[in-house]
């Protein structure tokens, strides 16, 4: 709701704007005119003008999500000569002189048919979208900031809602001028020098904001900023403004005519713009239900050792009024790519509704701060209970039971049946002496070649024979990005000195999908039974998808080993090594 006042508060201040003059003569020619048939269009079409593009721009953004990362920069680029356009008037004018000439044209059109005489709605209405397309110097770069962020984080019914506040609250300060004619005119005049003053700041806040977003900043923020506070201030001021549902509410349909609400976090989901498994949640489909929700990324080993649990539980209790809800919050880049996230749970046999959280809206609703996160909502649309990480697989059984007996269900004691395969399997927590690694910059931690790590440069790195203990290093040339580490030679090595019985790595195939082939060793000869199920006994295996693949699983004793794979094709991308 914040945002949307912002945005009728922008379109309100565009009064104040120089650029308001030329076209004040438009507004002001009407002021002695019936308002319902020459004001009143000319304004609906200034507002629709807003609207419409506002409609094509999610479009856009649409494609710019499923092109990815590509999409991404464009995007961000376009931020950036949008925040410039704050700051540099001149560019602003440059930049939307396209906008500015169809509008001049479409003005003229419309003044040849709009004789005072003869004036119809349609003619003001036609002169309204010109007025809009004029005076896009003004709006421009608001608008651009708000088309970008469709491209950002995809379309929305909330992109056109938001440039449509802007749309009335320019059209508010325009009505004003027509109603109030030369008395607002002074007014705008003595607010020119403040009004210019707080364009020139946002624009700097926007280059700024740019600029951390291509540093990778707000993924940072995203993953490690929660606000638990903030989350229970908006919990308690909707419950206090909206009253709580009756306790028969949860469990009949009461009043026809009445529509179900949810309060609190549980809210957040059902504004879920995406889903797999179900079409979207409403707040009918949860309302007086118990609710598990489970925030998880794919390619997260925790999160996969935890999802036979939750699977069962959703099988044993689907029947007996229990709502399961997997919330899917990336931690990758390519974990945003729906495709992969669909492709993902069917592997799985995730059959539950997912919701896909790439903007970390519901995380942030919750309060959440780790993978994996469940959280035991009851009846009443309170959290009951949360588990973070993996284990207390009992205890959480428990709790469900508890809630749906609350609920007024007759749940069954005995436990449900746990099938965990290949990398859903518990850790050997006893043997397990190696931690999560990453391998680009931003997080990694352990590497070992001479010279060190150069970041974001093709650099050539000579392997080390005797590694200690949770050191890794590189043969051949890489890229060490942010994330991952990338080859851009014909092959490459990389070797780790691990203690666990399973070891994994999170791969992807090369930037446009080809697969890779490579070879694991252990202490230099093939895997054998201690092979993984992502490779042979020989070691041979192929990177086809972005994912977690687990490449070692020791049979008999654990000990200190080195582990190493050797990559027969350029391209590839890794990102963690994860251990079990």
């Amino acid at each position: 709701m914040t945002l949307f006042i912002l945005a009728y508060a922008a379109g309100l201040l565009t009064i104040a704007s120089p650029c308001i003059f030329p076209i004040l003569p438009i507004i002001l020619a009407r002021a002695d005119e019936p308002f319902r048939r020459s004001g009143l269009p000319l304004l609906i079409g200034l507002t629709l003008t807003f609207a419409v593009a506002a409609s094509l721009a999610s479009v856009a953004g649409n494609w710019a999500i499923e092109a990815n990362r590509y999409g991404r920069t464009i995007a961000l680029i376009a931020m950036t000569l949008f925040g410039l356009a704050l700051l540099l008037p001149t560019l602003a004018t440059r930049l939307m002189a396209p906008l500015v000439l169809l509008g001049v044209k479409l003005s003229g059109w419309a003044g040849q048919n709009d004789a005072k005489a003869n004036r119809t709605p349609v003619a003001s209405l036609l002169l309204g979208i010109a007025t809009g397309l004029v005076w896009a110097p003004c709006a421009g770069p608001v608008l651009g900031l708000i088309l970008t962020g469709a491209a950002l984080h995809g379309p929305a019914i909330d992109t056109v809602l938001l440039l449509l506040a802007y749309g009335l609250g320019a059209a508010t300060s325009l009505a004003a001028g027509m109603l109030l004619g030369g008395r607002l005119l002074a007014k705008a005049r003595e607010l020119m020098p403040w009004s210019d003053g707080v364009r020139r700041a946002l624009g700097g806040a926007v280059v700024l904001g740019a600029i951390a977003i291509w540093a990778g900043l707000d993924t940072r923020l995203l993953t490690q900023l929660s606000l638990p506070s903030t989350t229970a201030f908006e919990s308690k001021l909707i419950d206090t403004l909206q009253p709580a549902p009756s306790a028969r509410a949860g469990t009949s349909m009461g009043n026809a005519t009445a529509r179900p609400t949810l309060s609190g976090p549980l809210a957040s989901i059902v504004g879920s713009r995406q889903w797999l498994n179900t079409s979207p949640l409403k707040a009918e489909d949860l309302q007086g239900k118990v609710v598990l929700v489970n925030f998880w990324t794919y390619s997260c080993i925790n999160c996969l050792r935890v999802l036979p649990h939750v699977r069962a539980w959703a099988d044993k209790y689907r029947d007996q009024g229990l709502v399961v809800i997997g919330v899917h919050t990336p931690e990758f880049a390519f974990e945003k790519n729906v495709g992969n996230v669909s492709t993902a749970t069917t592997k799985l046999g995730v059959g539950y509704p997912v919701a896909i959280d790439n903007d970390f809206r519901i995380w942030r609703a919750f309060g959440n701060n780790a993978w994996p996160a469940l959280y035991f909502v009851g009846a009443d649309g309170r959290i009951r209970h949360q588990a973070i990480g993996e284990g207390n697989y009992a205890t959480s059984e428990k709790v469900i039971q508890q809630l749906l007996a609350e609920a007024g269900h007759k749940p069954t004691v005995e436990a449900a049946t746990v099938r965990a395969e290949g990398s859903q399997v518990a850790a050997d927590e006893e043997q397990l002496r190696s931690s999560e690694t990453y391998l680009g910059y931003a997080q990694a931690t352990g590497f070992t070649s001479p010279g060190g790590a150069r970041e974001d440069v093709p650099s050539l790195y000579r392997g080390i024979d005797m590694l200690p203990l949770n050191r890794w290093t590189l043969g051949g040339t890489w890229t060490i990005g942010r994330e991952y580490a990338q080859l851009d030679d014909a092959s490459g090595r990389i070797a780790y000195r691990f203690h666990a019985r399973d070891l994994h790595l999170v791969l992807g195939p090369t930037r446009d999908g080809k697969p890779v082939r490579f070879r694991v060793i252990i202490d230099g000869v093939p895997p054998g039974a201690s092979h993984g199920t992502d490779t042979d006994a020989e070691g041979y295996g192929t990177v086809t998808d972005a994912k977690l693949y687990q490449l070692v699983r020791q049979v008999g004793d654990v000990t200190d080993r080195t582990f190493g794979i050797e990559f027969l094709d350029p391209g590839v991308r890794a990102y963690a090594f994860t251990f079990g």
